[in-house]
């Protein structure tokens, strides 16, 4: 089955691609032609993801998905959340985020932290909601050089290593998009 990703991000689409394993051709948006940047300007998670699912269906003719992941944590009463791509600026710069949480975090004890993914599936002409969370804590340094966005920072409970230090496989397995992801091909697959 061939469903588009309404995401231009080679990190997550190789991701996603590799959690629907060879059930599923994944398309991005440059490949309906597509090139420009997708609107997030909902207050939520859940409001940004909806709102690219439509607008790709909606001009674009096409069954597909979109996703929008934040990074919560507990001592920074919910921040970056859904500002987590931008939290340090405009230009969504991943070194950025990382130095402003850690300079944000320095002398905190409380590191607790959530990332959620919320996906929203739009197919035939219908739509779905799927939801991954994984809890950890943030830690005082970046560690790993796997992943992207937050991950070198995050430690998920019950693990030693950040995202970023984990293989793939490993984090494939417990990440919030892993279980997010896994929901929806349970779905696609039920239909």
């Amino acid at each position: 089955m061939e469903i588009v990703f309404a995401s231009n991000n080679s990190h997550k689409i190789e991701e996603v691609q590799y959690l629907l394993k060879k059930d599923f051709h994944l398309l991005s948006l440059k490949d309906i032609g597509c090139n420009e940047e997708l609107q997030e300007t909902g207050n939520t998670l859940e409001a940004n993801a909806r709102q690219k699912a439509k607008y790709v269906h909606d001009k674009y003719k096409v069954d597909c998905f979109s996703d929008d992941t934040g990074l919560e944590i507990e001592a920074l009463n919910g921040r970056p959340g859904v500002f987590s791509a931008r939290y340090a600026g405009e230009e969504k710069s991943s070194e950025k985020n990382i130095e402003k949480v850690l300079e944000e975090m320095k002398n905190i004890i409380n590191r607790n932290a959530c990332f959620i993914a919320i996906i929203s599936l739009i197919i035939r002409n219908k739509e779905y909601l799927f939801e991954g969370k994984v809890y950890g804590m943030i830690s005082t340094k970046k560690n790993g050089d796997n992943g992207f966005g937050y991950d070198p920072i995050f430690i998920p409970n019950g693990h030693s290593k950040s995202f970023a230090e984990m293989p793939n496989e490993e984090k494939n397995k417990i990440s919030h998009r892993a279980i997010a992801v896994k929901k929806l091909a349970e779905f696609l697959n039920s239909l």
